[in-house]
C-alpha cells in the first residue's frame, strides 16, 4: 500500500467529471487500499479517487475517526444516488483538498446509494446522518461539486482567493530540494 498525493484547490483536476470503473480486479482492490491509507494518514473519513488525480468513479469512507473506534473501511464502486430524504440535515464539513477550512452545509438527512462492492457486487445502502452526508459529499467529487459549492457565493469566493494565494506562493517559492 501506498499513500498518495492529494490534489488541493484551486487544482482544476478537482473539477473533472470522473468516469465510471469498468472492472473490478485485483489493481482497482489495491487502489482503495492506497485511498484508504492516504484517508487515515491524512486524517480523513471519506476519499474520492479524483483527489488523488484519479477521475474514477471511487471512493471509500470510514467513519471510525478515533483511535479507539473499531475501523470500519467501505469501498464504494461507481456509487449513486438513487433516493433522497425529505428531511434535510445541517453539518460542519470538510475536505482534505481544502485543508483547514470548514463550514456548515445543508443537505438531505437521508439516502440510498447503489453501488459496487470490492467484490464486484452490486449493493444498495440506506444511509442516514453523517455516513448520508459524507456519501453525498463525495458523490459530489466524482461530479466535480466540492462542498463549498454549497455555501453562499461570498465565503466561497473568499475561500477560493484564499487557496490561489497560497498556491501562487508555493509556486513562487519554486520547488523544495
Amino acid at each position: 500500500m501506498a499513500i498518495k498525493p492529494l490534489i488541493i484547490l484551486p487544482d482544476p483536476v478537482l473539477r473533472q467529471l470522473s468516469r465510471p470503473v469498468e472492472r473490478v480486479d485485483d489493481a482497482l482492490r489495491n487502489l482503495a487500499d492506497d485511498m484508504l491509507e492516504t484517508m487515515y494518514d491524512a486524517p480523513g473519513i471519506g476519499l474520492a479517487a479524483i483527489q488523488i488525480g484519479l477521475p474514477l468513479r471511487l471512493l471509500v469512507i470510514d467513519l471510525a475517526s478515533r483511535e479507539d473506534d473499531e475501523p470500519n473501511p467501505q469501498v464504494f464502486i461507481n456509487p449513486e444516488i438513487v433516493e433522497f430524504g425529505d428531511e434535510r440535515s445541517v453539518y460542519e464539513e470538510g475536505c482534505l483538498s481544502i485543508p483547514d477550512y470548514f463550514a456548515e452545509v445543508e443537505r438531505p438527512a437521508t439516502v440510498r446509494v447503489k453501488y459496487i462492492d470490492r467484490d464486484g457486487e452490486t449493493q444498495e445502502m440506506a444511509a442516514e446522518g453523517l455516513m448520508a452526508t459524507c456519501l453525498q459529499h463525495e458523490i459530489d467529487h466524482l461530479n466535480g461539486v466540492l462542498f463549498i459549492d454549497h455555501i453562499s457565493k461570498l465565503k466561497r469566493d473568499i475561500v477560493m482567493r484564499k487557496f490561489r494565494k497560497l498556491a501562487r506562493e508555493k509556486s513562487a517559492s519554486g520547488p523544495v530540494v
